[in-house]
This record gives C-alpha cells, sequence and structure tokens, in this order.
C-alpha cells in the first residue's frame, strides 16, 4: 500500500462527556447530556481527521496491552488507517485523558501518561515509516523516549529522503525549547497555538514568535489563534493572516489536530497558501461544532462546501 502520509507520535484514548458546569460533591452524581470514546491526541486526532479527508495514511505510534488499546486500533481501522506500525507493548497502559467539556467549550483534562512515553521509531521500520511524500511529527511534551534528540534525528533522516515534514506539539513549559531546538532545522511547516509559541519563544507577539523560530531554523511558521484564525510567516518574510470562521463552538477539543489534519491535506492537493489556511481553518471549525476530536469533519468535499459558504469573522 502507498500511503499519502505518515502520522507519527501521541495516540490517546479521550472519555469526554459535557457540560460539566462542576464535579458533584462527595459521592453525588449529576446528569450530562452526552458522553464520547475517541481516538486523540497531537498523532492520533491528525490521523482520523486525514483519514476523513480522503488521504491514505499510516500511524505510527504505541499503545498498551489494555483494553483501551482495543479500542484505540478498531477505531483506526474503522477508519481506513493503516495500524500495522502501531506498537502494542506489554505492561504500560494506553495513554488516555478524562476531559470535562464545560458550556463554554473550555476542557479542563485529567491525563494518565502511558505506552505513548515509551514509543520509539524503530530502525528497522524507517523504510516503511519515511516513505510517505509528507511526514507529520505529533506530540512532542509527551513522547519521553522519542521526544529531543531521537525526533531530531528522525526528522532529519525523512529530510535527507526529501520529505514534506509538518509538527506539533502538546503541553508547552518552560522545558519544551531543549527538546525542540534540535528539530527546528528539519520542520517545514511549525504549528502550534499562538499561545504555545509564545510560551515557547518567551516572546510578546505573533510576529516575533515567528520571527523566533525562522531564526532558528524553521523554513514556515503556522500559529493558530483560536477565535482571531490563523498566521502564516515564512524566511522570505511574508506574513499571512486570515479570520476564523463563525461558527457555534461545543468542544475545542481536537481543534489544532483538525487544523493539522486540514492544512497537510492542502498540501497534499498542492492548494495555493490561503485556500489551505482557509481549508485547515474549516476543518478545525467543524471539529468545533461537536464533542471530541473527530466530530464536524464527514469528507474532504463537505470541508470544502463549508469553506466556501460559511461566514468568516469580521
Amino acid at each position: 500500500m502507498t500511503h499519502d502520509v505518515s502520522v507519527i507520535g501521541l495516540y490517546i484514548l479521550d472519555v469526554l462527556g459535557r457540560p460539566v458546569d462542576a464535579i458533584p460533591q462527595g459521592g453525588n452524581v449529576d446528569f450530562i447530556d452526552e458522553i464520547r470514546l475517541t481516538v486523540a491526541g497531537t498523532a492520533g486526532g491528525t490521523v482520523v481527521d486525514l483519514a476523513k479527508l480522503g488521504l491514505i495514511c499510516l500511524a505510527v505510534g504505541a499503545v498498551g496491552d489494555d483494553e483501551k488499546a482495543d479500542f484505540v486500533l478498531a477505531t483506526l481501522q474503522r477508519f481506513g488507517v493503516d495500524t500495522a506500525q502501531m506498537q502494542r507493548l506489554a505492561g504500560v497502559p494506553t495513554s488516555a485523558t478524562i476531559l470535562n467539556v464545560r458550556r463554554n467549550g473550555d476542557r479542563p483534562a485529567l491525563h494518565q501518561r502511558g505506552a505513548s512515553d515509551h514509543f520509539d521509531v524503530l530502525p528497522e521500520t524507517l523504510d516503511t515509516v519515511l516513505a510517505p511524500a509528507i511526514i507529520h511529527l505529533g506530540g512532542t511534551g509527551l513522547l519521553a523516549k522519542l521526544d529531543g534528540a531521537p525526533s531530531a534525528r528522525l526528522l532529519a533522516e525523512a529530510k535527507r529522503r526529501g520529505r514534506t515534514t509538518t509538527f506539533d506539539l502538546l503541553g508547552a513549559n518552560k522545558g519544551t525549547i531543549d527538546l525542540l531546538s534540535p528539530l527546528f532545522p528539519h520542520i517545514d511547516y511549525f504549528m502550534p497555538s499562538v499561545d504555545e509559541a509564545m510560551e515557547i519563544s518567551k516572546t510578546g507577539s505573533v510576529e516575533e514568535a515567528g520571527r523566533f523560530f525562522l531564526d532558528r531554523g524553521v523554513r514556515q511558521c503556522v500559529f493558530t489563534l483560536g477565535g482571531d484564525g490563523v498566521c502564516f510567516m515564512d524566511r522570505t518574510g511574508e506574513t499571512v493572516r486570515q479570520p476564523a470562521f463563525q461558527i457555534d463552538v461545543v468542544d475545542t477539543t481536537g481543534c489544532g489536530d483538525a487544523f493539522d489534519a486540514g492544512f497537510i491535506t492542502a498540501l497534499h492537493h498542492r492548494m495555493d497558501l490561503k485556500t489551505a489556511l482557509n481549508f485547515a481553518q474549516a476543518a478545525a471549525a467543524l471539529v468545533a461544532t461537536g464533542l471530541g476530536s473527530d466530530a464536524g469533519i464527514r469528507s474532504f468535499q463537505d470541508t470544502i462546501d463549508f469553506m466556501n459558504t460559511a461566514k468568516v469573522k469580521v
């Protein structure tokens, strides 16, 4: 099978409930409208959306030897994702998160670290893992074994083979810059949220953050700005800002992963820059209209139709 994209990194199980106004006191019970299980994570959520958008995807990550792993693998396979490179690790749980989604879309989370911390790309699998034209690495910060130098070697090898590399992370903090610095020269499209970008770079604006990463080797920055849209910057000095779509937000879980999937899909289809940014924002907007990281997106054509008809914020 020839794959369009290899999606490497963080695969987790999300358990989501909404709306959660407060945790009940003691052993009491409150009733909510919806509970879902989804495959999520900066790789898992992205690969599901990519598959729904029509790309042939290779999932590259790890799950444990528990019931959560059964769900993750079965769900990926149901969406048509190739799971041959998903490692099933004995003696560790599958990484998982409980998300209590508030009425405004905020999602305080409880996360159990698990198999993703023990995942590495094995040398004997490189020819398969790095065969697709686009290589996405997602989840730096929660990939203990792969983070840092191993990720740098992986992305460097991808570039040596002529691949396009896209990158996103999770949980930016004061130590994130040390994990990312070796990676920057091997990243074509750096796609964090602007809050993550400014936290890592210790800068105070979108433009300053972009210059920080571009000066350190990143080829192009694509920062999601939440309700304010998206900002693209590259080494030539080109800066493109586009507003977000006007939607009723249900849950923002996985919106960044959906944006990544939309942008990667746009790269695959060789869309021009402005169309690519709009398509990526359309994918993110659709996910925000439902509960969970795989909500909203139905197909490539449906996303195109939304992009062409939905109103943008003014």
